[in-house]
């Protein structure tokens, strides 16, 4: 059997992501609209912890299993981590060791927010950051005694603004 040649294009990585992003909207949506926005959220954040801890896990293997030395390396370990999960050429942000020792984490964009509000889910949606950070931190082996969010982009803020501290 001849396999006929390819006429169109083919799809580039990036035109796959985009199609599972917005199966993933629109799967929020449905259970929101079946179940309610509470169901949706706690489903949607309890996934992304799980896969948050699992590239936790890979970062800290990928430097030996070892705690990191000072609150510098933690937190290039989190925008490590950042980049497994939302590739900077889909977001704009990064992280800072603040002088009280919290690290923030600043994002001006993410393209989640954006595929949630195509799909018409925005309304009723929570934004899972603080589940994403509390499983980076779990696969880091680090426990946090802060992980907060003090602006949003789902809310209209310029960028998203959250906190962490380790204890």
């Amino acid at each position: 059997m001849t396999i006929p040649e390819r006429t169109s294009p083919r799809p580039q990585p990036m035109d796959v992501y985009r199609q599972w992003w917005l199966h993933d909207a629109r799967w929020y949506q449905g259970v929101a609209k079946r179940f309610g926005h509470a169901v949706a959220n706690e489903i949607n954040a309890e996934a992304l912890r799980f896969v948050a801890v699992q590239v936790g896990k890979r970062i800290a293997r990928q430097h030996g299993g070892k705690p990191a030395a000072d609150l510098e390396e933690l937190r290039q370990r989190y925008d490590d981590c950042s980049e497994w999960m939302f590739p900077s050429e889909l977001r704009d942000g990064g992280t800072v060791v603040l002088p009280d020792g919290d690290i923030e984490l600043t994002m001006r964009q993410n393209f989640a927010v954006t595929m949630v509000r195509m799909a018409g889910s925005l309304d009723g949606y929570d934004c899972p950051c603080t589940d994403i950070h509390a499983g980076w931190s779990e696969g880091l082996g680090v426990e946090l005694t802060r992980n907060c969010a003090t602006a949003c982009l789902r809310d209209g803020d310029a960028a998203c603004r959250l906190l962490m501290r380790v204890g």
